[in-house]
């Protein structure tokens, strides 16, 4: 995934924050597992190995930062915890995901195919869709063996 850092540093700056070392961690942990849609606390376990000093809170309030700046979103499985992805402004939409009940495995889907859904709701209802989130529940391929 290609993230340009001078990019990231500029956001910050011009909603007045800096791009501390302890945040760039965090950012990082999240952009090199970004297919793993990590919890925060997965989050602190990757970034407290290199950073022992960072504390927990620093993390959660380091991801409500990145979420309210658009950097990251947030994501809920219905597994009880909160994940977040990295967003991505070529997308309209976020993508979405397939879960598997077994094992817990969360795979992307890209295909959308609801553009057509969206707009005869918007028609319907008189309704502004901005986006939408769909989960599908169901067995990976090695669980349903």
């Amino acid at each position: 995934m290609e993230i340009n850092m001078e990019e990231m540093k500029e956001k910050f700056k011009e909603e007045g924050y800096k791009l501390t070392t302890q945040r760039r961690a965090i950012l990082d942990a999240i952009i090199e597992n970004h297919e793993k849609h990590l919890s925060p606390e997965e989050v602190y376990d990757i970034v407290k190995a290199k950073y022992p000093e960072i504390g927990i809170a620093t993390v959660y309030r380091t991801l409500q930062l990145l979420e309210k700046l658009n950097i990251i979103y947030r994501v809920n499985f219905d597994d009880g915890y909160n994940r977040y992805e990295l967003c991505n402004d070529s997308e309209n939409h976020q993508h979405h995901h397939l879960i598997c009940l077994e094992c817990g495995k969360v795979m992307e889907v890209k295909l959308d195919l609801l553009e057509s859904l969206e707009k005869q709701i918007e028609e319907q209802n008189n309704f502004k869709i901005i986006n939408h989130n769909v989960k599908f529940f169901g067995y990976c391929a090695d669980c349903q063996v």
